[in-house]
């Protein structure tokens, strides 16, 4: 059964999709389970972008500045488990760095995840060459079962 699933987000609706099923699957299941519900959010940018006039130079964020966004990031996954709380499930929060698809992997293996949910907007051909899948990364490379939630394309739009 699903006692430990892991719901990588990307702070944006879009990425959000899979949650709602999560709550359905989380309420209909026994009181007696106690289902772990494991919130993450990938931080894969570690530099950010300067700009002079004509120049730009690519700039690594201090330790401050990496602290910060980990901390919105967790106060993110936070809000956003409220209504899995709500529910009766057991909610953790985590943040990682890196490659988004290479510390889903190494997450769920981490916390022994049962599942993994997440969303995914769908693209294919040239899109989905131009900006990779993470949702495909994590389904080839990972060793867990994964729920794909299709966004919906007026859902993309907002």
């Amino acid at each position: 059964m699903y006692e430990r699933i892991l719901v990588p987000l990307d702070g944006s609706k879009v990425g959000e999709a899979a949650v709602p099923y999560i709550e359905e699957l989380v309420s209909k299941l026994s009181p007696e389970v106690k289902v772990e519900i494991t919130l993450f959010q990938v931080v894969s940018s570690l530099t950010h972008y300067v700009v002079a006039g004509e120049v730009s130079a690519r700039i690594p964020y201090t330790e401050k500045e990496m602290e910060q966004i980990k901390r919105e990031a967790m106060d993110y996954l936070d809000k956003a488990g409220e209504n899995l709380r709500g529910k009766g499930a057991i909610v953790k929060i985590k943040v990682g760095t890196g490659s988004a698809a290479e510390e889903i992997i190494k997450t769920a293996g981490e916390i022994n995840a049962d599942l993994i949910a997440m969303s995914t907007h769908g693209r294919s051909g040239l899109s989905r060459w131009a900006f990779g899948s993470v949702t495909d990364r994590v389904l080839r490379g990972g060793n867990k079962p994964v729920l794909i939630v299709r966004v919906p394309r007026e859902a993309e739009k907002t």
